[in-house]
């Protein structure tokens, strides 16, 4: 048989394909809420049948309403069927009318409410901060170390500076000791984290720092590890005849050499251990009234929208051909729809606040400060929706409560250990107790992590030093060799 024959076979495949429109919703749903301004603004764009709401017109939109045509006689079948399909545009342009007006009133009943003024706005502008340092750790798992070398290492980089170098006088050998660590495998270890990307962190000087980020080709250059090193004072103050001489080699080498230091970054530190920060706007506010919580979808940035008044002329003429009159009957659907998933989004939020709401009882009605456990798939089966659904909900978007704003997702907070009753205590707490603590401690003889631990047990729940190490860190409190005053 040649490998020219050709074979007819079938096969079965299952896939899920999600049409366009979904995919629209879906995206939308998961969208902040300034971007989501900008992204109706763009829609907008893209459909010439919407436009925004101007002041001006406001007068004007009740005299430029959709008016029937009068049926005529000894009209014509094809005349006939183009009067059918502007009776169905126009209808379906009122219903398109009514849905923006409906959305309007909204906004125009919230902003009363609530005012719309900038500086409303610019006093609901949180900084949120990422924590890069957590994912520079992230490095570490598929090592699989014992848990006292991550600890070991993590100290490690909690010395460090914002550039990212170990504190002059600190001796590695030394604090390896406090965690049983012999010290060739502290050196091992220490060169190990030196090597983490990006390469250079917990370096003791700058040339270790360097050296740590240069290729294998690199360090075996004579001229790039001089001047790294014992040439460097030479290098910064541009002595590169200096440095010829002494090497025997051409000033193009010199330069060549130099123009490889210059691309190393001798500050590696900014890149994880200085705060990123940006603004952000809260999505929902959740007032407590009368006993009982309200969420108010903070939607009102968003813009008003209505039909142009120039499509409204060119509608009740009907003067187009039925190509045109397909496109104006696309653009209706694509309106209506943009508006619906909006609606939806706006629904799906609320009813996922008020899940929330009621599964943090003691943090919201009590105001314990303390959240329980709590998982996407527990308010997924509330709500009878996928996890998928919550994830995109929860994605990038913060509520303001009464006790300041959150990100949605700090109220999903996993276990964290156990107390002496076996009964699960969420991260949260977790945190809570470790500020307490070290907002007591004596200033002159802070607590260690590993004493963190012990008191936290004393007080019945078992956590681990890793995880006091990592949320402490979270919470941005130093380690205690840098808080000791």
């Amino acid at each position: 048989m040649s490998p020219m024959d050709q074979y007819l076979s079938l096969k079965q495949k299952q896939e899920l394909a999600l049409k366009p429109k979904m995919l629209q919703s879906l995206k939308m749903l998961a969208l902040p809420i300034l971007e989501l301004e900008s992204y109706i603004k763009q829609e907008l764009v893209n459909n010439p049948l919407l436009e925004l709401r101007e002041e001006k017109d406001e007068d004007d939109i009740d005299e430029q309403s959709f008016e029937q045509p009068a049926p005529e006689s000894n009209t014509s079948i094809e005349e006939t069927e183009d009067t059918e399909n502007h009776f169905e545009t126009l209808s379906e342009a009122k219903e398109l009318t009514e849905i923006l007006d409906h959305w309007n009133d909204y906004h125009s009943g919230y902003d009363a409410w609530h005012g719309d003024s900038e500086a409303d706005h610019t006093e609901s502008l949180i900084r949120y901060e990422e924590n890069a340092k957590e994912k520079y750790l992230e490095q570490l798992y598929p090592l699989n170390l014992p848990v006292n070398e991550i600890d070991y290492i993590t100290d490690l980089i909690d010395s460090c500076d914002i550039y990212g170098f170990l504190p002059e006088g600190l001796d590695i050998i030394n604090l390896a000791r406090k965690f049983r660590i012999h010290k060739d495998r502290a050196e091992e270890l220490h060169q190990m984290v030196l090597n983490l990307s990006p390469k250079g962190i917990c370096a003791r000087s700058l040339c270790e720092c360097l050296m740590a980020q240069l290729s294998e080709d690199q360090k075996e250059n004579r001229i790039i590890c001089g001047i790294i090193g014992d040439q460097f004072d030479n290098l910064i103050h541009r002595r590169y005849q200096k440095i010829a001489s002494f090497y025997g080699v051409s000033e193009d080498t010199v330069l060549a050499a130099k123009e490889q230091v210059s691309k190393l970054d001798p500050k590696p530190g900014l890149r994880i251990l200085s705060s990123s920060a940006s603004y952000v706007f809260p999505d929902v506010t959740l007032k407590l009234i009368d006993g009982d919580y309200v969420v108010i979808i903070n939607d009102q940035i968003t813009p008003n929208i209505i039909i142009s008044p120039r499509y409204r002329k060119m509608i009740n003429r009907g003067y187009f051909d039925k190509e045109t009159m397909q496109f104006v009957r696309e653009r209706i659907n694509s309106a209506k729809f943009l508006i619906k998933s909006i609606f939806m989004r706006m629904r799906t939020l609320e009813r996922v606040s008020l899940s929330i709401i009621k599964h943090q009882y003691d943090f919201f009605y009590l105001g314990s400060g303390q959240m329980q456990p709590l998982t996407y798939s527990v308010i997924a089966q509330d709500l009878g929706v996928s996890e998928s659904t919550i994830s995109r909900v929860v994605k990038h978007k913060y509520a303001e409560t009464p006790y300041g704003i959150f990100a949605f997702k700090d109220f999903f907070t996993s276990t964290a250990g156990l107390d002496d009753d076996y009964q699960s205590i969420s991260r949260q707490r977790v945190k809570s107790e470790i500020i307490k603590m070290i907002e007591l401690e004596n200033k002159k003889k802070p607590l260690s992590d590993q004493e963190l631990v012990n008191r936290l047990k004393a007080d019945g729940l078992n956590i681990s030093r890793r995880i006091v190490t990592k949320y402490r860190d979270e919470l941005g409190i130093l380690n205690s060799h840098l808080r000791r005053r």
